[in-house]
């Protein structure tokens, strides 16, 4: 009887467990679309702000040239003039296209008639210019269309007068209203975000739009103070110091334009989904427990279902045999690096040994050690040592494509590969490919040579004989190999055949040019 409320009671909990883990999964993956969601979204809005003052710009690149090589007469800036609104009528984007003197007063512009007795020499974008010899684009902040009162991004030049001296801007007022639309045309729930800002922290533009915001100093939040300095794109989870709301925000900085562009997607939203499916399945769940409790219960209390209830055993006694192989496989599992451990190799290496004894075919081994490890664990702790050689697991493990290779964690820092059916050269190859690797992940380690985490590799492979070789023997033998390669200068692979130790290439251009 205690058997049988025992069995009800683990299958109940194993149930729940089992719900738990699946949810928990299944919000990992829910966080992890809504990131690539994100990423891909900021992205496509980068490549649109790019783009749209790219042919801005443009136009004022042909503007400068064309107003520095020929004389702003009267006629001239008819044609000039003509040019403007032909450019405006292209361009979406564009609300207008100015032409500014060297005292501010409007010279020509996009507008079919010329406002007279108008002058912007008190605009942000005048001053900068005016004060500044530098002739490269200028984004400045959002402000009002003295013509229209519309809100617009200006983009602006300075031209020069033939003497170098400062001539005056010409101006491409981009419509914040462009902006809108497109930012519209994206579905990122009731909380989600979108915003366009100058690399200064100064807010262009934003959805959901507020005009109170326009022109807005965010430097101080942690997009700006914390993530962009660390990483010019980047997909991060805070609070917004603006709403509170907790998204999901995925950032660029453009290459080209002094512009930072940022797409977030409320995390709550992106879980609501799997909120309503969590509930649904735990209710299932708890009624399924509910009624193999009823069932259990029942079981216990009348023999004539012991039939029944001994399937049940039979049942999960399967399932706890699969949960057995599951851990065993863990067992056999190094917790650190996520390699086959020292207890699997072993095993690996007596049946391969015995296979490659009967077929007669050779059996290679690599032997890898960190190089300088000891000083790399004294520079920056264990902790960050731990993080080395799971680096360099993943790499180890990589190495590995057929199903009979074995990649293990032979014992603190060194790590062995098994390659059946693979002579010495082949797995030379191997050996290369993995230093070649762990270089390109160029971990810093200032008290190694190189400056950076680096391995060497012992190589041996044999046919194996019956009564004439163990499997000690190819382990003593890389070892030999490895000792080779550590005392020949480190970073290196080595076997004990005759011919060349492999070193990087770079090691043996120094050698030459000694």
């Amino acid at each position: 009887m205690f058997l049988a409320i025992f069995l009800v009671v683990l299958v109940c909990v194993s149930l729940i467990g089992v719900q738990v883990w699946l949810s928990v999964r299944a919000r990992t993956i829910q966080l992890k679309e809504s990131e690539m969601a994100a990423a891909n979204l900021a992205e496509a809005v980068a490549q649109h702000a790019y783009d749209t003052i790219k042919e801005a710009d443009t136009v004022l690149v042909g503007l400068v040239e064309r107003i520095e090589n020929q004389d702003m007469e009267e006629r001239e800036l008819g044609r000039i003039h003509d040019l403007l609104v032909r450019s405006v009528a292209e361009l979406p984007q564009l609300h207008g296209l100015f032409i500014y003197g060297d005292d501010g007063r409007w010279l020509v512009n996009s507008q079919p008639v010329l406002l007279r007795g108008q002058n912007n020499a008190d605009r942000e974008y005048f001053i900068h210019h005016r004060d500044h010899a530098n002739r490269g684009i200028h984004i400045g902040p959002p402000v009002r269309s003295k013509s229209t009162g519309d809100w617009i991004v200006t983009v602006s030049r300075r031209f020069n007068r033939p003497d170098g001296g400062f001539g005056g801007v010409v101006l491409a007022a981009i419509a914040m209203e462009y902006f809108q639309r497109y930012f519209e045309r994206f579905s990122i729930g009731q909380e989600g975000a979108i915003q366009l800002a100058l690399d200064d922290g100064i807010l262009l533009v934003r959805r959901p739009f507020n005009e109170k915001s326009l022109g807005r100093d965010i430097s101080k939040l942690p997009l700006f103070s914390y993530y962009l300095p660390r990483a010019a794109a980047g997909t991060v989870t805070f609070a917004s110091a603006q709403d509170g709301v907790t998204r999901i925000n995925s950032y660029r900085r453009l290459e080209h334009y002094p512009l930072v562009v940022s797409a977030a997607l409320s995390r709550d939203e992106a879980l609501a989904q799997w909120r309503d499916d969590v509930y649904l399945d735990s209710g299932a769940i708890l009624v399924l427990v509910l009624v193999i409790g009823l069932l259990g219960a029942r079981l216990v209390r009348q023999i004539r279902w012991r039939i029944q209830a001994e399937d049940e055993l039979v049942e999960a006694r399967n399932g706890l045999e699969t949960l057995n192989h599951a851990l065993e496989r863990l067992a056999m599992q190094d917790g650190l690096t996520g390699l086959s451990n020292r207890r699997h190799f072993d095993t690996a290496l007596q049946n391969e040994f015995s296979r490659a004894m009967r077929s007669g075919s050779p059996l290679a081994l690599v032997m890898l050690d960190v190089d300088c490890f000891k000083q790399y664990n004294d520079l920056y702790g264990h902790a960050a040592g731990d993080e080395c050689l799971k680096a360099i697991g993943r790499v180890v493990a990589a190495s590995k494509h057929r199903p009979g290779d074995v990649a293990a964690r032979y014992g603190g820092e060194e790590l062995a590969v098994l390659l059946p059916g693979t002579d010495v050269a082949g797995a030379v190859a191997v050996a290369r490919k993995i230093l070649a690797a762990i270089e390109a992940l160029q971990l810093q380690h200032p008290d190694n040579p190189t400056g950076h985490v680096t391995v060497s590799a012992g190589v041996e492979a044999f046919a194996p004989v019956r009564f004439e070789s163990e499997p000690v023997d190819l382990i003593e033998a890389a070892d030999q190999a490895l000792y080779r390669a550590k005392s020949q200068g480190r970073n290196r692979v080595a076997s004990n055949i005759v011919g060349p130790v492999w070193e990087p290439p770079e090691l043996k251009a120094s050698a030459s040019a000694s």
